[in-house]
Order: C-alpha cells, then sequence, then structure tokens
C-alpha cells in the first residue's frame, strides 16, 4: 500500500459516489509532480469503477462500499456487495457476447481494462471483487 491510503471501505452506495471518490484518490493521493495519470487512463479506471458498482446494484444485493488503493501501477479497487454468488464471467475470456441482449458488455470490459481479478467471500457474508487498474502517464 501506498499514498497513505485507508483500507477501511468508504460507506458508498451508488455508481456515482463511486467514481467521485475514486478520481478523488487518485488526484489526491496518485498524482505527484512527477507522476500524473491521463484522462484516458482515468476514463478506463472510471468506466471499471462504474461496472463493478453497477453489477454490485443489480446482481450483488447492493453496493456496500467501495475502496481505492493506489499502488505504483495504477490503482486497486475493492468493491464489496451482499451477495455471496461469484459472477462466472469475472473469469471469462474478455470477448464481448454475440448478441446484445441489453447487458453482457460489463464484465468484458473489466477484463480488458484490469488486472489481477480475485474474488472472495466476507466473514459477514457478501463478497468482495477486487481488481488493479494499471495507469498510464503522461510524458
Amino acid at each position: 500500500m501506498s499514498g497513505g491510503a485507508s483500507m477501511t471501505p468508504v460507506p458508498i452506495t451508488t455508481a456515482a459516489m463511486a467514481r467521485a471518490h475514486v478520481r478523488a484518490v487518485v488526484l489526491e493521493q496518485w498524482n505527484s509532480p512527477s507522476r500524473r495519470a491521463t484522462e484516458t487512463a482515468v476514463i478506463d479506471l472510471l468506466l471499471v469503477v462504474s461496472e463493478l458498482a453497477a453489477n454490485a446494484v443489480r446482481h450483488g444485493g447492493g453496493l456496500v462500499g467501495v475502496e481505492a488503493t493506489p499502488t505504483p501501477e495504477g490503482v486497486r479497487l475493492a468493491v464489496h456487495d451482499n451477495s455471496d454468488v461469484v459472477p462466472a464471467a469475472a473469469f471469462g475470456s474478455g470477448g464481448l457476447p454475440p448478441v446484445h441482449l441489453g447487458n453482457g458488455y460489463g464484465w468484458p470490459l473489466i477484463i480488458r481494462l484490469a488486472r489481477d481479478i480475485t474474488i472472495e467471500r466476507r466473514p459477514e457474508g457478501g463478497k468482495t471483487i477486487s481488481v488493479l487498474v494499471p495507469l498510464q502517464t503522461m510524458p
């Protein structure tokens, strides 16, 4: 862990709150005078945040909290929800679904933009999905 980030989950219950929190972590803790994330990298990070948060709300019984921990490579996200169900798509190829039926693009997007995807059940119930989203820096 670097940048003095706390491991205590922030009580966040919407995708918009999650995006605002993660953007603040990048601006206040990851960026520095010698390193600054590109806007494209931040957009990619926020897409992953949006998808994980939306999945927690839609399929995980509600978004319980979000952690964003700066690392030398980028930001490690941990998204907590209320469901013990592990999404099978999380370990897929990242390929897009052959037919769009209103959903199905979230996990392929997460797989393409994130690394080190882990899913762990929480002792108090529910699960935590953790990913590392690398950040490109400005030259």
